[in-house]
């Protein structure tokens, strides 16, 4: 236990020694975002009946900030001591695969709530929230995390270098994230995007998000804690797998 909590306070202390470059830059992103989206869009779209599209915006976003650097923690990780050569400390010391797993994946989890939560306590001061079901807000926080925590696993063993890297934050996490409804209700799209929608398992982290919120959500929570759920152990199979194979770490 106590090689995992030094796997895991290394990858902790590791952001949080650049913490303007890994906590404060995404919040300062997410509000431009929020600034730009909501001034373009506020008088066009209208969701929940009554919930204005700034506050319906927020929950949306923090997910997405939640996502990305849950994503890049571990992600980064791997690859960062795969190139530099230092992997091999790890690999040669006492801990489990297992162990491995929860460590980086914890780690993901701290940083990507650290930053979703950062935003929501900016936007606090001047977007009228709802709370309505805290609980499920925090259970869809954790488990977005945990899942990209496990993807980022995934694709820091995947990837050799660091394009290959840059190529699977680009071309799969970031649109993902922005076509999960961040930026709007799936339903005000026509019906084909509506079913492509529902097979990005993103927009079901965001949705559950926004039920804890509001209440309210495109689709049933308990639908959506399942779709969690199973992203969850879907990525985490993978990355469990691979991290006890040694699969392109020891080698």
């Amino acid at each position: 236990m106590n090689s995992l909590l030094t796997l895991f306070g290394k990858e902790v202390l590791r952001f949080w020694k650049v913490g303007l470059q890994t906590l404060a830059a995404p919040v300062i992103t997410s509000l431009l975002y929020l600034l730009i989206f909501s001034h373009a869009l506020a008088s066009h779209i209208e969701v929940y009946g009554s919930v204005p599209y700034t506050s319906f915006l927020v929950p949306g976003l923090a997910m997405m900030t939640v996502l990305q650097n849950a994503f890049a923690n571990s992600s980064s990780s791997l690859i960062q001591s795969k190139i530099t050569g230092n992997l091999v400390f790890v690999l040669l010391s006492p801990l489990e695969p297992w162990q491995l797993f929860l460590g980086y994946v914890g780690a993901s989890v701290v940083r990507g709530l650290f930053v979703g939560g950062g935003l929501l306590l900016v936007t606090a001061w001047f977007v009228p929230l709802q709370w309505r079901e805290p609980l499920w807000s925090l259970w869809f926080a954790v488990l977005g995390a945990s899942m990209l925590g496990s993807l980022g696993i995934v694709a820091g063993i995947w990837a050799e270098k660091f394009d290959q890297m840059a190529a699977f934050q680009n071309f799969i996490i970031v649109p993902a994230t922005f076509l999960s409804g961040v930026f709007y209700s799936v339903y005000t799209l026509p019906p084909f995007w509506v079913a492509v929608s529902r097979l990005n398992p993103f927009f079901y982290l965001v949705d559950g998000l926004r039920y804890g919120f509001f209440g309210v959500s495109d689709v049933s929570p308990w639908t959506c804690l399942g779709a969690a759920l199973l992203g969850n152990l879907a990525c985490g199979a993978v990355a469990w797998n691979w991290l006890r194979r040694g699969y392109k770490l020891r080698n």
